[in-house]
């Protein structure tokens, strides 16, 4: 539990809710997070999700698992994006997609790091998720279809659902710290690591010299038992002490969790499940009033709170079941 700490009788006439990341502003900390597949969603997919967040003048960190190009995406609009990045067990279908968001104007490599293995997703194993859909509408994104071919991972004996039969085929489960330098090899882009939950491994990232966290336990589909995000988001502030921004993303549905996030030393958040449902309700339209109404509600939660700016928002804005239990002794 965390509840907000509002401060009274400060001057919040003007709110200003921009921040920087990576030293590009944007207009609130609430960020497009890399979801897969968004054709399932509205027939444009990810151009039109771009299209809404050049709109709103905030970040959309385009998902591995697009189905539209990164070219298609990135010839939309006008937009700031990063990239997210699976390591595959053949290195150059990776190498050549950095390569492309590279060439085409991506500001950042978002390397997804708690995937080895894809989790248990009982709903997609209750479901089948049809292999050769996925196949059509995910494959042509890449414009690599020789690489895939090579794995022959159609004729796969399925024992769970389709997507973890193609995962288990291509993902690189021998990933580990020493690949940071691999993909630092073959790219100028800033490497921010997407699925960190720990001290430890916060540490270890910022020794190997990566620009930035994302605090994400993947949606909470990859392992069970994995803590909530915002319960873990100070533990990694605290490890990090500022060497690198740290980004939540999971579980971030209004301003006010937003605005907790903040307190707590994340420099901003990224939007998944949220945006998908905009998407598919009204398109760019729908997109457009997820993030509006986001940055809204972050703006009056600021107000409240007599932040006028975000960094004059600060951990004792909020408190934690931490909090209150160290107050008791």
């Amino acid at each position: 539990m965390h509840r907000l700490r509002p401060r009274i009788l400060v001057d919040v006439s003007k709110i200003d809710m921009s921040t920087t990341l990576l030293g590009y502003k944007m207009q609130s900390p609430i960020i497009v997070a890399p979801t897969g597949i968004h054709k399932y969603a509205h027939p444009e997919g990810e151009v039109v999700t771009a299209r809404a967040a050049a709109a709103c003048n905030t970040l959309m960190v385009l998902s591995f698992s697009s189905s539209r190009k990164l070219e298609d995406v990135a010839s939309s609009c006008n937009s700031l994006r990063f990239y997210q990045l699976y390591v595959y067990k053949n290195r150059e279908v990776s190498a050549t997609l950095v390569r492309r968001a590279e060439k085409y104007g991506f500001k950042a490599i978002v390397l997804t790091v708690d995937t080895p293995r894809l989790g248990r997703r009982e709903k997609d194993i209750k479901n089948k998720c049809p292999l050769s859909f996925f196949l059509y509408i995910y494959l042509p994104s890449f414009g690599l279809f020789s690489f895939y071919f090579s794995y022959s991972f159609i004729a796969v004996n399925f024992c769970g659902s389709d997507l973890e039969a193609f995962a288990s085929q291509t993902l690189d489960p021998s990933l580990c710290w020493k690949d940071i330098e691999w993909l630092r090899s073959i790219t100028s882009l800033p490497i921010i690591l997407k699925g960190i939950t720990t001290a430890e491994d916060a540490i270890n990232a910022v020794e190997l010299g990566v620009s930035g966290i994302v605090v994400s336990n993947h949606g909470a589909r990859q392992l069970d038992y994995s803590p909530a995000t915002i319960s873990v988001l100070e533990e990694v502030v605290k490890a990090v002490s500022g060497a690198v921004p740290v980004l939540l993303d999971g579980g971030v549905r209004r301003g006010t969790d937003v605005f907790k996030a903040l307190a707590l030393g994340a420099k901003a958040v990224l939007v998944g499940r949220p945006i998908l449902y905009g998407l598919a309700a009204k398109g760019e339209n729908g997109v457009k009033s997820v993030i509006k109404m986001l940055q809204g509600e972050l703006e009056l939660t600021m107000a409240l709170c007599g932040t006028p700016s975000i960094n004059a928002i600060t951990r004792k804005h909020v408190q934690t079941e931490g909090d209150i239990l160290r107050s008791l002794l």
